[in-house]
């Protein structure tokens, strides 16, 4: 085989694997992932009980990279402890180990059974989660398919002049075998995905266990830096579950990496071939983690908070006023200049507002009290933006002004209006709906909440479209969001007719948080509402939109 031709086919092979495991993933995270939530955030009775639910999830994930994730998301929203976390994730390493074990069994003989399954359920049936689950299945045929290409491409390498060279030389230097897969592991995301390569590898002859060994081990390294990378940019609490994780693990790797060059492991007790013994050592590993590391976890907290302690932040008194307006007032303003001035401290105020309404599903999920407080005061802000907007505006319409100019400066007002109104609306009625849920320790059901999340996400992007449109004045972009308000309408009419279907099948969840489910959809259309409205004064000057929606008397 031509080396430009294999290259491209272990390249097709590696991508094909690295893809179906992330289709799986996020089949699993579509059709199920409020569940997994659900039961991630209820298994709280101490770190074993985290260690199980971990574990389970990183075999349903696939991924112990997604519930070290999740687990951070919990930690920040105090939902769960930062050793609660730790112990998810050390058992979340144990599943990812199981769903490799699960993976490596020679099961290419099921790939057109799943292929014709999968493919069926995604491409004929309508329903959400029956869709969903046929995309799980045909992820896990691209996985076994994928796999059988990695070892047919492969192939051709065990006449290669340079491979025992290399090998030789990995042999040597342990360390940089070690690295390497670390370093593989966190390019690709994927511990998984990295693991299954290596037992691929070594399945086809090509990689000995003195180096095959090794390269598992920089792997855990490398899956345990893919989480730390992930959460750079959270709350120093969420940071702490994947820093303590990577401690544990990266340790206990370099330990097994220098036991391994002092003491002659019997691999012979892990399995009949060497790519049976790979997987058993990676196993083997990660469940002797667990059960050492969990008796530990309260001191791996208290080491991390240290590592990582929170910054205390000092209040500087005139930082307020410094960044407090975009509005520049003076009396030589040109009109033209100060409208402009107004626009972005408008465009400054909506993404204020923005960031009041981003974390409402957190906080209804799952927040405290004090986030939801903290929260709650972002509208004393949005309060003195939309003061200062109007009454800038005001002293501008003093001025000898055009026609055009005029109606400028009352589309300005006029908006930011609708954007302190909707400020209230998350402040006043929103966060206190999430304080209700958390004060009653209520729980939506399932349906309830994935509808309620889908019409927050959809409203976040309108939140976005409209803020361009603020900007652009872009004719298209304003029917666009103009649409998403009949597109609204029918989302919560659709989700009102739902929940009261659920309501008669007595689902207690339902019955539990109806008023919340009804008031938050509503809220969420009204939001909606107020955001399309910096489109109707484009669409009337392009003469693109309609006076009134009553039909004419015939």
């Amino acid at each position: 085989m031509l080396p430009v031709a294999f290259l491209m086919h272990l390249a097709g092979a590696i991508m094909l694997l690295l893809w179906a495991v992330r289709m799986v993933r996020t089949g699993v995270e579509r059709a199920h992932g409020t569940r997994l939530k659900s039961a991630l955030r209820d298994a709280r009775g101490g770190n074993v009980q985290m260690a199980i639910a971990g574990t389970i999830l990183a075999i349903v994930l696939q991924s112990s990279t997604a519930v070290g994730v999740l687990a951070a998301g919990f930690a920040t929203s105090g939902i769960l402890t930062v050793s609660a976390g730790i112990a998810a994730l050390l058992g979340a390493d144990l599943g990812s180990a199981l769903v490799v074990k699960i993976l490596s069994f020679d099961l290419s003989g099921l790939i057109p059974f799943l292929l014709l399954v999968g493919a069926t359920m995604f491409l004929k049936f309508e329903a959400r989660t029956v869709r969903q689950t046929g995309r799980i299945v045909l992820g896990i045929a691209f996985i076994l398919l994928s796999l059988k290409m990695v070892g047919e491409a492969t192939e051709p390498l065990r006449d290669s002049a340079a491979l025992p060279g290399l090998i030789g030389y990995l042999k040597g230097d342990p360390l940089t075998a070690f690295v390497v897969a670390a370093v593989i592991a966190w390019v690709v995301h994927s511990s998984v995905a990295t693991v299954l390569l290596f037992v691929t590898f070594a399945a086809s002859d090509l990689l000995p266990l003195e180096v095959a060994l090794p390269m598992v081990l920089g792997a855990n390294v490398g899956g345990g830096v893919i989480a730390v990378w992930l959460t750079r940019g959270m709350e120093i609490k969420a940071r702490r579950i994947p820093l303590g994780n990577l401690i544990f693990r990266g340790t206990a790797a370099l330990i097994g990496l220098a036991a391994l060059q002092v003491v002659d492991v019997p691999m012979q007790y892990l399995g009949s071939t060497e790519a049976v013994q790979l997987v058993n050592f990676h196993l083997a590993f990660n469940l002797a983690l667990v059960v050492i590391a969990i008796p530990l976890v309260g001191p791996m907290q208290r080491l991390t908070a240290l590592l990582l302690p929170i910054p205390v932040v000092e209040v500087d008194p005139v930082a307020p006023d410094a960044i407090a307006s975009m509005l520049h007032r003076g009396p030589a303003l040109l009109p033209s200049v100060a409208l402009a001035s107004a626009k972005r401290e408008l465009l400054r105020m909506g993404e204020t507002v923005c960031g009041m309404y981003r974390p409402v599903m957190e906080l209804m999920d799952g927040g405290n009290l004090d986030q939801i407080e903290r929260v709650r005061k972002i509208d004393e802000q949005v309060n003195r933006m939309h003061t200062d907007i109007k009454l800038f505006v005001a002293e501008v319409h003093r001025g000898k002004l055009s026609d055009r100019e005029i109606r400028q400066g009352m589309e300005i007002t006029d908006f930011s209006i609708n954007l302190e109104h909707i400020g209230d609306i998350i402040a006043k009625s929103l966060l206190a709906l999430a304080k209700e849920r958390a004060e009653k320790n209520l729980h939506f059901s399932p349906e309830g909440w994935s509808e309620l999340c889908d019409i927050h996400a959809r409203v976040e992007t309108n939140f976005q479209l409209a803020l361009n449109v603020l900007i652009s004045g872009d004719t298209d972009s304003a029917r666009e969001l103009v649409k998403e308000k009949e597109a609204m309408r029918r989302l919560e009419r659709d989700s009102h007719d739902r929940h009261l279907a659920r309501l008669r099948e007595n689902h207690e969840d339902s019955i539990n948080t109806s008023n919340i489910h009804l008031e938050t959809v509503r809220a969420f259309k009204e939001i909606n509402s107020l955001l399309v409205t910096v489109a109707y004064p484009i669409l009337t000057e392009s003469g693109q939109l309609l006076q009134s929606r009553l039909a004419q008397p015939a």
